[in-house]
């Protein structure tokens, strides 16, 4: 009798434990691991995407200092409007991916009280090179996300 008597004592006193909601840190914890993966696995559907095309030409581009949740919001909203672009269907994979990634900092941000601007306006540019436009946007792309993972600390700062 006394057996079950401490079996029960013991069973509701873990239940609350068991039942209750991930605490805040543990949820930005898996956030932020979300985003990196999500970066990780954006970074080899490029270089995937990378073999299937014709040999690209070495293009240089110049990513924006990675600062904060705030400006990369901003950064990767500038890279889904730009990966929208009609020269660029072949990205439509990397256009989810990056638009999930940036849909996960935003909530990140504001989970954490950040100002977050309004997503920039979709604006797609008339190049007249459709193909240099493509390997120019994968490689924007390819160095914002390089540079997020060697940054990912800037994840935990508005």
């Amino acid at each position: 009798m006394h057996i079950l008597l401490a079996l029960v004592y013991v069973s509701l006193m873990a239940a609350p434990a068991c039942a209750s909601l991930p605490r805040k840190g543990d949820s930005m914890r898996n956030t932020i691991h979300n985003i990196i993966n999500i970066a990780q696995i954006t970074l080899v559907h490029i270089k995937k995407l990378r073999t299937k095309l014709p040999v690209s030409p070495q293009i240089e581009v110049t990513s924006p200092p990675i600062e904060g949740l705030t400006s990369i919001s901003h950064d990767l909203g500038l890279l889904d409007n730009e990966l929208q672009s009609p020269f660029t269907d072949l990205l439509s994979q990397i256009q989810a991916d990056v638009s999930s990634l940036e849909g996960r900092v935003r909530s990140l941000a504001l989970s954490m009280d950040c100002t977050i601007q309004a997503g920039p306006a979709g604006e797609t540019s008339d190049n007249l090179f459709p193909e240099t436009h493509l390997h120019l946007t994968l490689t924007k792309v390819q160095r914002y996300l390089e540079k997020l993972l060697l940054n990912k600390d800037k994840l935990k700062v508005c």
